[in-house]
């Protein structure tokens, strides 16, 4: 009998929040001081995920579980995994002087002994909205577990910036049958004032439209990912080693399977994306949810909802 595919939302936390300047992933914007992360949660509740698995920070750890597990208590089940620089496959270490993390790719490696179904990822800082659960949850509920797979949430790029300052992008190409041709990873993405934006990088400008559809890491994938995973890691570590800022991006794992000629499903989100990248973003985000909770969208305490009625919204 086939074992009937119950997805997991690994949730990336670990972030140091250098440009907002403090732990993003635990501030307070909803009307009853929610998290962003929060959200996400409660639409992945509502969709029918089964677990969430948090990917934290040892240093930060207390606090975080202070904050979430009385909320998901009674709601679904949740582990916790931890990103740390020291977490690396057999046989690697830490280069001298590192001190950057070593990116979301090896962030969602951590949750691999929690993870064995097929299951998505989402940044604890970003609003996705309930329809972009409900469309990937249906997708990674008719995957085949045994197999390698993958699917992504495309988000409009104009969309997605923020008038603060640059910000990463997965840049995508899809074609004309709805699957991924190409994602690359835009450190440097700049809204201009006049409409569309640009991208830097290694001192050349590159226009765009804003049309783009980008990834803001709202993933899925197979538990049979992690294997070529961590294979995947070891050849950044051995190219990229002598560059301690370097950063081994989840990107470039979903491009890894569309290499691995296996159709990656590109599905597209009419919701309006935002989240918070600077300090300067977070009344924008704080009017956005309460603008939501005005129209019903959501309650104006998330948390007072128990978890029987919360599956039935």
């Amino acid at each position: 009998m086939k074992k009937e595919n119950k997805p997991v939302l690994v949730v990336l936390a670990a972030g140091l929040g250098s440009r907002y300047g403090s732990l993003k992933q635990m501030d307070h914007f909803g009307p009853s001081g929610e998290t962003i992360v929060d959200y996400a949660i409660y639409d992945a509740i509502a969709a029918g995920f089964d677990k969430i698995v948090f990917v934290i920070r040892k240093n930060f750890e207390e606090e975080f579980k202070e904050i979430f597990g009385p909320k998901m208590e009674g709601r679904i089940k949740v582990a916790y995994v931890y990103q740390e620089l020291e977490n690396l496959p057999a046989g690697l270490d830490v280069p001298a002087g590192r001190e950057k993390p070593w990116g979301t790719g090896h962030a969602v490696m951590m949750a691999a002994s929690e993870v064995d179904q097929p299951f998505a990822i989402v940044n604890a800082d970003d609003f996705y909205g309930r329809t972009s659960f409900d469309k990937i949850i249906d997708q990674l509920k008719a995957m085949d577990n045994s197999k390698l797979d993958a699917c992504l949430v495309g988000f409009v790029l104009k969309n997605t910036l923020s008038d603060h300052g640059r910000v990463s992008r997965g840049v995508c190409k899809v074609n004309d049958a709805g699957c991924l041709d190409t994602i690359t990873e835009r450190t440097h993405i700049y809204k201009k004032t006049e409409g569309g934006a640009y991208y830097e990088e290694q001192g050349q400008r590159t226009d765009l439209t804003g049309e783009e559809c980008v990834s803001m890491n709202l993933m899925g994938f197979t538990s049979k990912v992690f294997d070529d995973m961590e294979d995947a890691f070891v050849d950044f570590y051995h190219v990229q080693v002598g560059d301690l800022k370097a950063e081994f991006f989840i990107p470039t794992v979903l491009d890894n399977v569309r290499k691995s000629q296996i159709p990656v499903t590109v599905l597209t989100s009419t919701e309006q994306w935002f989240g918070v990248t600077y300090k300067e973003d977070k009344p924008i985000a704080q009017a956005n949810l309460k603008a939501l909770v005005q129209k019903g969208v959501y309650p104006n305490n998330l948390w007072a909802t128990t978890g029987e009625e919360l599956e039935k919204n």
